[in-house]
This record gives C-alpha cells, structure tokens and sequence, in this order.
C-alpha cells in the first residue's frame, strides 16, 4: 500500500518533464519516508515495544549492551573495507585491472550518501521490520534464515544464467546473515549493519567509478557475475570471506551469552 501511495504522489508531477526513472525514484522515496512514519507505532501495535526507535535498532547507543552508533557504523564500515580489500589486492596481484586512482570530492560524497542512504533504508526494512516479522511467524531461528532468503531473492539478478545466479543468491544470503549477527553482536543496535551493508555498496561504487578499472577478462570467481557491472558478492572469493566472518560472529555471540560463572572459571 505504501509503494503504491507513492506511485499516485509522483502522478503530478507528470506533465514537468521528468524521466520516467526520476518519477520512479521520488516515488519511492515518498514511499520509504511514509514507511519510517509508520514504523515506530507500527512496531508498539504489532510488538509491543515502548519505544519504536529503541526496538527498531537506532537509538539506545551506550546503553544495554549496545555501542554508541557512530562506533558501530565505523566497526561494520571498516569490516566492509576488510572485504572489499580482499578482492581488490588479487585483481591487483593477477593483473586483472589496474590502479587508476582518479577521485574526486564529487564522487566521494556520492559514495558516501549511497553508503548511508542504501545502507539506512535496507537495513531498516531487512533487518529491523522483516526480521521482527518474521521472527514472530517463524521463531527465533526460522526468522534469521528467512529474512536473509529474501534479502538475498529481492537482490539477486534473474538474467545471469543459472550457475553465476545461484552463486549470486548463495552470497546474498550468507551476506544477509552475516548482517543479521552483527546487530545481534551488537545488543540489537542496527548502525553496525547499517556501517557494514552501505560501506560494501558505497565502497564498491567508489572502487568501479574512479579509482579502480578491471580488466574484461577478470574472473568471475574474483569479481562476480555481471560482466561490466560484477557483484562480487556473487564470486567464490566473497562467499568464503563471508563465512569466516559470520563464523566468528556465531562463535562471539555464543561466547557473550555464555555465563561467566564460577564453575566455567575453575573448568
């Protein structure tokens, strides 16, 4: 209904000129704005919470467990960079693409208002809404893998071919999951998640733009599949960085649950 509103809002707008991909872009930024309104009564009717924002993930920093969320953003944002590194240095090393290092101020705010702005909505709506809901129809663990499936359905590119599609599909997923620990990891602040998700698709932006140029025969188990446009995440080199990383968020947050009792001391 609200994706809907947002379609009839830009109907007006009509008779200015406007492309049709521009039309489609206010209209769904009407529609998200329209969505944060509703969320914080939303999440008191459906779940209880006494403070929408609090059980959303975006306030509540330096307190219950939680980091202040400049610190989260920066922690998934460097996590972010430790990922994009490894697939850059082997394109580097295997002269798949070479070096252009042509940045401007221009681009950097660009990528920098992509990061925050893809990595804020997505999050609010995988990670803070859909988990919720579905942790109530599905349970705790039912919940986790079902949002990370339709994170990674929504995202996933359906004229690739079936091989480079299911790999796609496959790091969608364990990205999904990968974001769905870290807000656990974090006391159920989303800015961790929000740090992470936006500094791999702003950080990736700024790399094709302007500082990196891979080279056409670059592997697609480096790169992606995609050809011109590779998603990375998609390449065997982002799937099995992507595990180690969830499994040492999985091992954290067993290890933070565990009480630190007298008798684990003395065993």
């Amino acid at each position: 209904m609200l994706y809907g509103l947002g379609w009839v809002a830009v109907r007006p707008l009509e008779p200015f000129g406007l492309t049709p991909e521009h039309l489609a872009l206010i209209g769904t930024l009407i529609s998200f704005l329209l969505f944060m309104l509703l969320l914080p009564r939303w999440s008191r009717l459906r779940w209880g919470a006494r403070n929408g924002w609090r059980a959303l993930g975006l306030s509540g920093g330096g307190q219950g467990g939680r980091p202040a969320p400049l610190v989260a953003w920066l922690r998934g944002t460097g996590v972010a960079g430790g990922l994009l590194l490894l697939v850059v240095i082997p394109v580097l090393a295997g002269s798949w693409g070479h070096w252009l290092g042509e940045w401007s101020l221009g681009r950097c705010l660009n990528a920098l208002l992509l990061a925050i702005g893809v990595g804020l909505a997505e999050e609010l709506i995988f990670r803070a809404w859909l988990w919720e809901e579905l942790n109530q129809l599905f349970g705790s663990t039912g919940g986790v893998l079902a949002q990370a499936a339709c994170f990674s359905l929504v995202h996933t590119r359906f004229n690739l071919g079936v091989w480079p599609m299911l790999g796609l599909l496959s790091g969608l997923f364990v990205l999904g999951l990968v974001l769905a620990v870290q807000r656990q990891l974090d006391g159920g602040s989303l800015w961790g998640s929000i740090g992470l998700h936006g500094g791999l698709v702003g950080g990736w932006f700024l790399l094709q733009s302007s500082l990196l140029q891979l080279s056409p025969d670059a592997p697609a188990w480096l790169v992606g599949p995609g050809g011109l446009n590779p998603n990375p995440l998609g390449g065997l080199v982002a799937a099995a960085s992507l595990t180690v990383v969830l499994n040492r968020q999985v091992t954290a947050v067993a290890k933070a649950a565990r009480p630190d009792t007298g008798a684990r001391r003395e065993s």
